[in-house]
């Protein structure tokens, strides 16, 4: 594939109710750090306005990125330099900052308060697509989409998201207003949730958002061909410490070979095999570079038949993954456990 090849990113249907996005999204999070450096305001808008000139379109941030709303703010002053019409914007509530902790928030007051706030911040009339960042076990999941759908009657939020949400969950919230879209982590070593929720997903006509779709940049080489960043909470991630890490890059040098056989680099490689899990499933992959980002697109026009899917597995097979997808922290509040009472979270991740 030429280097200089112009790209053409298609849109598709994400879910079932209307909304439209381009192929592949763009994850805001970390231009605010945790993962890498944060990025300034200005090069952050530069990064964002040379997605939409390649045509990305789809962007996706939330109220917890970064300190004192820093990524709802950044994404806010891009947008004022770009075609608000064309763009479909996604941004989520429901992880609060208490000091050093977090807590998970769900209340109808709550879910006004944070819109109205996230509106403000981004500088637009309504947001297209609104998600629950994470789903808060005291309050039933009734209560939040009650408040959630008169949102969208008022025009304020266009299509309703829920993110790293049960199977119970979705079910019930989808009962009081459909649901566009499901965000959840999927990428080639994180595959947990082909078994039942896509397949629930797809019964129900809502989309799936693909969020660290490289892996938190493993695919990317991370810890791998280049150090973690300074302060990087990868520091403490399962995957990327200790043995397990040295286990992961045994994965990943086959996976070089395997990239290098297909005449691509190894981002493309692991976006082109998420793209091709179906039209319905839209990968965010986030970065800070330019030229990471030029890569991530040229993943689009990668074709790949059923047998070079089924080797790619094969080659980063899943249950040779070393260490737990998450951070011990938030592992709680994933989509596993968030339909579970917080009492009894502790007791069935030990089981």
């Amino acid at each position: 594939m030429e280097e200089k090849q112009r790209v053409r990113i298609p849109r598709v249907k994400l879910g079932s109710q209307g909304l439209e996005v381009s192929r592949l999204g763009f994850g805001c999070a970390g231009l605010s750090g945790a993962l890498n450096a944060p990025v300034s305001h200005e090069a952050g808008c530069i990064l964002i306005k040379r997605a939409f000139e390649k045509g990305v379109t789809f962007f996706d941030t939330a109220d917890f990125y970064g300190q004192d709303h820093h990524n709802e703010i950044m994404i806010g002053k891009a947008l004022k330099e770009l075609p608000r019409e064309q763009i479909q914007l996604a941004t989520k509530f429901g992880i609060a900052r208490e000091g050093d902790q977090v807590a998970i928030r769900g209340t109808p007051d709550y879910v006004r308060e944070c819109c109205e706030d996230s509106l403000k911040r981004l500088g637009v009339d309504y947001i297209d697509l609104y998600y629950q960042h994470r789903v808060d076990t005291t309050v039933p999941i009734e209560d939040t989409m009650g408040e959630l759908k008169k949102l969208v009657e008022e025009g304020k939020i266009k299509y309703i998201g829920l993110s790293e949400a049960s199977i119970d969950t979705i079910k019930r919230a989808h009962t009081i207003h459909p649901i566009t879209a499901v965000q959840m982590e999927y990428s080639l070593w994180t595959r947990e949730i082909e078994d039942e929720l896509i397949p629930l997903c797809r019964e129900l006509g809502i989309g799936i958002v693909a969020y660290s779709p490289l892996g938190h940049g493993f695919f990317g080489g991370k810890a791998v061909v280049e150090s973690l960043p300074p302060d990087s909470l990868l520091a403490m991630h399962p995957r990327f410490t200790g043995e397990n890490l040295e286990k992961n890059k045994v994965i990943y040098r086959k996976y070089v070979d395997l990239a290098a056989k297909h005449g691509c680099t190894v981002p493309q490689l692991a976006l082109a095999w998420l793209l091709h899990q179906g039209d319905d499933v839209i990968p965010i992959p986030g970065t800070t570079k330019v030229e990471n980002l030029e890569d991530n697109i040229r993943s689009v026009a990668l074709k790949l038949n059923q047998d070079e899917v089924r080797e790619i597995c094969e080659v980063v097979a899943v249950n040779e993954v070393s260490g737990e997808r998450e951070l011990e922290s938030f592992a709680k509040y994933s989509w596993k456990y968030a339909n579970t009472p917080a009492r009894q979270c502790a007791a069935q991740m030990k089981d």
